[in-house]
């Protein structure tokens, strides 16, 4: 599945969760990170999240069941298509 995590988090732990996304998925711009991910690894990212997590943070993961359901345009530089060349 392809998936959507946008975070709010305080300035000084925002590494913290950008170095755990970057575990599963590619960052694309401030707070902002997208990809594939099979169920397993999304629960494994879920629960960690939830550790993290700190009282007024939040992570939205926005799930996309389908491919076919996507309709991605980028405007200007994509990161993820120079994320694909690592």
């Amino acid at each position: 599945m392809y998936v959507v995590l946008v975070y709010d988090m305080e300035a000084d732990r925002t590494q913290k969760m950008l170095k755990l996304g970057r575990r599963y998925l590619t960052h694309v711009q401030n707070s902002v990170l997208e990809g594939q991910i099979t169920e397993g690894d999304l629960t494994a990212l879920e629960n960690a999240i939830e550790d993290l997590l700190l009282p007024g943070e939040s992570v939205i993961v926005y799930e996309l069941s389908s491919d076919t359901l996507l309709n991605r345009t980028v405007y200007g530089d994509d990161p993820a298509e120079e994320s694909r060349f690592i």
